[in-house]
């Protein structure tokens, strides 16, 4: 499990102004589900002790209707940000990560 190409993966979308599904991502790195959600959560982590977009937006449960898995809003509210309006808190990181570009 290498962190370096799962944030390249997601640099690459964030340019693109694309989303991905977990599994998708999953098997683009080539690891288990387990190994990608520890990571993601470790790179959430980073992310809001930066005060950065929360990279982990970018990915989509496949039956989500385009939005993030529970997990997703479940380590959000851990790290003490508001959650209360899922579809905007996750637009506004997505436009976020889209307008920086990666």
């Amino acid at each position: 499990m290498s962190l370096p190409a799962l944030e390249a993966r997601l640099a690459a979308l964030a340019a693109e102004g694309r989303t991905v599904t977990y599994g998708q991502l999953a098997r683009d790195l080539g690891w288990r589900m387990a190994e990608l959600t520890a990571a993601l959560e470790a790179l959430m982590e980073a992310d809001a002790e930066r005060g950065a977009p929360l990279r982990a937006a970018l990915c989509e449960g496949r039956l989500a209707g385009g939005m993030p898995a529970r997990g997703f809003f479940d380590k959000a509210a851990a790290l003490g940000i508001d959650i209360r309006d899922p579809e905007g808190f996750v637009a506004a990181q997505r436009t976020a990560l889209f307008k920086r570009g990666g």
